[in-house]
């Protein structure tokens, strides 16, 4: 595969299960002393890549559990950002300015933090009151970050008696690395196919639902958008058909993102409407992924971590097939603002 190194892959993506060692007692610990809420709070791309986990909460659980911008909560704190509260802060980096910001504020204020961090050696790994830290850089953090998150809240619910089943969807966890990397192999001639197809588009509507928003979201805004400086429309499968349909005609690119929710005929709607109109119209399905090991029931919640590690082959063969490689940038931490 393309600029794909194997090992490293399955050594982040292990490592990342390894944070439920940790969650679970955490979350134990957290409740019996009088945690009522809990944010995930990331800047940028990060952030989205939480939502996913925060739907399952909302969706099985009475338990409070929101996203905030940093940014917006340094300069305007919500209700309840207070001792009974953890705030979750990801960043790959362990740097990122307005979470740097953000991790004051939540000390002055007696809140809780989890940081989720690339190295712990940095500002949010060392000031955090917890930690885990998992090397991992841009073409492996998605996943990384997905299955952090979705193991933190299914720890939360499990202590909380709400979801059943917890140490046997581990169990099952423990096979999705290789998995991965099967799925990879797989749609490896399908992005090399994708990336030649569009590697002159500037300007592609991305779509999605349920658990699979996030991640046409992100890819939209944090690939192609920053690393490939494409112009990007990402809107939810739900809005689509409340202005963005007016938008479709012969030539515009749509890119719709499936997953294997029960939102997916909200996808499936723009799929069907959308190929009447245009002609560019890219489907990827997690369905369609293989996943051994995997049961029905998991799967459900791993889509955007299917999509994900697919996307990155197509990401790979973009930035060959551009000349534009996926760390280049104009402003992006090389000017202040």
């Amino acid at each position: 595969m393309l600029h794909f190194d194997r090992d490293r892959f399955l050594r982040i993506q292990s490592h990342a299960l390894c944070i439920a060692e940790q969650a679970r007692p955490l979350m134990r610990r957290l409740l019996a002393d009088g945690v009522e809420r809990l944010f995930f709070m990331g800047t940028g791309g990060v952030q989205l890549l939480t939502l996913p986990a925060i739907e399952i909460a909302q969706r099985l659980s009475t338990f409070p559990v929101s996203a905030q911008f940093p940014a917006q909560v340094v300069l305007d704190p919500p209700a309840g950002l207070d001792s009974r509260a953890l705030v979750v802060l990801p960043s790959l980096s362990g740097t990122t300015r307005e979470s740097v910001e953000l991790l004051a504020v939540l000390k002055a204020r007696g809140v809780r933090s989890f940081s989720l961090t690339g190295h712990q050696d940095t500002p949010l790994g060392r000031g955090a009151e917890y930690n885990f830290s998992n090397f991992a850089e841009d073409d492996t953090s998605c996943e990384s970050f997905y299955l952090q998150t979705l193991i933190i809240v299914l720890a939360l619910l499990a202590e909380r008696g709400e979801f059943d089943g917890f140490d046997a969807v581990l169990r099952e966890l423990g096979q999705l690395p290789q998995a991965l990397v099967e799925a990879k192999q797989a749609f490896e001639p399908d992005a090399a196919r994708l990336a030649a197809e569009i590697r002159d588009e500037r300007y592609h509507i991305f779509t999605g639902a349920g658990s699979v928003w996030p991640q046409a979201h992100y890819y939209g805004m944090c690939i192609l958008e920053e690393m490939q400086w494409i112009r990007t429309r990402p809107v939810h499968a739900a809005d689509f058909f409340h202005g963005t349909l007016e938008l479709i005609e012969p030539g515009v690119s749509v890119f719709v993102f499936k997953g294997e929710d029960r939102l997916r005929p909200l996808c499936e709607r723009v799929e069907n409407f959308v190929r009447r109109y245009t002609e560019r119209v890219h489907v990827l399905d997690s369905a369609a992924a293989a996943l051994p090991g995997i049961s029905p029931q998991l799967r459900e919640l791993l889509s955007p971590i299917v999509l994900a590690t697919q996307l990155e082959r197509l990401s790979a063969h973009l930035a060959v097939l551009r000349k534009h490689p996926l760390t280049t940038r104009r402003y992006y931490k090389r000017v202040e603002y």
